[in-house]
């Protein structure tokens, strides 16, 4: 109510004062009065001067005002490698516009008051100056072409793909340059399909006219590595490691935009395109950099029960007009540190350990049945559609099966430490080294693709397990000749 109310006398005052003009040239025109007239334009040129120094203040007083929200100023500096390189540009850009917009704005106001119509004054004509056309012709054209230039650089370094010997894993190595994460995000009215490649690293190929409601991106299935690819809601990365997004649409143009991490690129149908960028700051780190500022510590529009930097998220939008859901295309995207990615890596993989009763009457851990949670194995593993026998899966079950057990030693050696109860003994800071130790096998485990490295991560977390308890029940761990997983005997 109050903008409306304030917009109105906004309204109200100017019309009040081209009103108080009119009235005063009309009054000068009747009387034909030449000082009449000289008092008009020096009225007008006078309030022309007002408004673009008004104006020009109101410009730079709501820019400061918004630098909290403006990209690139504040707290929202680019949150990944490539950002720092597009900031830049456009704050060169801007700080060269900005010298051109105030100077034409106030030399613009500034003529109509310094040559207002005066009696007996007569306008210089030049037909030709050869010094003021160089200089508006040169000086622009030297500052485009740096602009030009400095835009174009970045360009090729942001929009350069991958060398063809690049290796998509779920984990890229720091020693090792040449590997990256590779994802896909396909735009459809009115939502994104993200799919992750699973432990092998290697994105399924898809194809159109497979698309059904089972398979919406239309992955064809007699391909082994749409074996382990799944589907999620929302995207998460590790922070520090190489991201390549695979764009494309099934419909309409959209447009994969993630707003802090600068990456924009059109999702067009029948046309693969691709961004490639590096996160560099993690969710939670946003968040500690944002709790800092006043703006930011106010309660939440939606969860009056926290502050706004504690539901602060990155997000996926489309910045393409795709249709009336068009706002609808919001995923969430989480920047991670390397273990919690990992961690939800295994937690997308699934997998699930049961008990079987041999011959002999013992027990053992195996995997269970269809609990592997890729779109392989959700949609189309055991039916009448499956081309695959066993023997095309029995490596990925088994590397499954492994991490499993892995964590099962992990779980077991967390259960243990808990049960000392000096925290600060030396038999406490032994369990909880095993641990690190363990788990640093457990992350090993979730991204191997090497049956027999497996099955040493098993025998040896075991061991490191077996070697906390008091009263062990658990025998040492085997590697059978005929099997391509670790066994466990109960």
């Amino acid at each position: 109510m109050g903008f409306f109310v304030g917009a109105l006398c906004v309204i109200l005052l100017t019309v009040l004062v081209v009103q108080v003009g009119k009235a005063r040239e009309l009054a000068s025109e009747l009387r034909a009065d030449a000082s009449e007239e000289y008092e008009v334009n020096k009225f007008q040129a006078g309030l022309g001067v007002l408004f673009v120094v008004s104006f020009l203040v109101a410009c730079v007083i709501s820019f400061i005002y918004y630098i909290p929200t403006s990209l690139g100023w504040g707290p929202n500096t680019a949150a990944s490698e490539h950002g720092t390189e597009v900031d830049y540009l456009f704050n060169l850009t801007l700080f060269f516009t900005s010298i051109v917009f105030f100077l034409t704005q106030f030399l613009l106001f500034w003529f109509a008051w310094k040559y207002r119509g005066q009696k007996g004054k007569k306008a210089i004509y030049w037909a030709h100056n050869e010094t003021l056309e160089m200089v508006w012709m040169i000086v622009p054209s030297v500052v485009m072409t740096f602009l030009v230039v400095g835009g174009l650089q970045a360009w090729n370094n942001i929009m350069t793909d991958l060398p063809s010997d690049a290796v998509s894993v779920v984990l890229p190595n720091d020693d090792e340059e040449g590997e990256f994460i590779e994802i896909e995000a396909t735009g459809s009215q009115f939502l994104w399909f993200l799919r992750y490649p699973g432990r092998y690293g290697q994105i399924g190929p898809k194809y159109f006219t497979q698309i059904n409601g089972s398979n919406p991106v239309g992955q064809t299935w007699e391909d082994e590595r749409n074996i382990d690819d799944f589907m999620t809601t929302q995207i998460v990365l590790p922070v520090g490691k190489k991201v390549r997004v695979r764009i494309t649409a099934r419909d309409v143009l959209h447009n994969f935009y993630i707003r802090d991490m600068r990456v924009k690129m059109d999702a067009v149908p029948g046309m693969p395109t691709y961004f490639i960028f590096t996160p560099t700051v993690t969710t939670d780190s946003m968040r500690r950099r944002l709790s800092a500022r006043t703006e930011w510590q106010v309660a939440d529009k939606n969860d009056a029960t926290k502050q706004r930097w504690e539901t602060f998220n990155y997000e996926l939008a489309c910045a393409e007009l795709c249709g009336r859901g068009h706002y609808s295309m919001r995923n969430l995207v989480k920047i991670v540190e390397v273990d919690e990615y990992l961690a939800w890596i295994d937690g997308q993989e699934g997998g699930e350990l049961e008990e079987t009763t041999l011959t002999d009457g013992t027990t053992k851990l195996v995997l269970k049945d269809k609990s592997i949670k890729s779109q392989y194995f959700s949609k189309i593993y055991q039916t009448d559609k499956d081309p695959f026998t066993k023997a095309n899966i029995e490596d990925l079950e088994a590397l499954v099966t492994n991490k499993l057990l892995v964590k099962r030693s992990l779980n077991e050696a967390i259960t243990q430490r808990a049960s000392i109860s000096d925290e600060y003994s030396a038999e406490y800071e032994t369990a909880s080294n095993i641990v690190s130790s363990i788990r640093e096998l457990f992350n090993k485990a979730i991204v191997s693709t090497d049956v027999a490295e497996s099955i040493s991560l098993v025998e040896k977390a075991g061991a490191l397990a077996l070697s906390l308890k008091k009263e062990p029940s658990v025998e040492v761990l085997e590697e059978t000749v005929d099997s391509t997983a670790a066994t466990v005997n109960l």
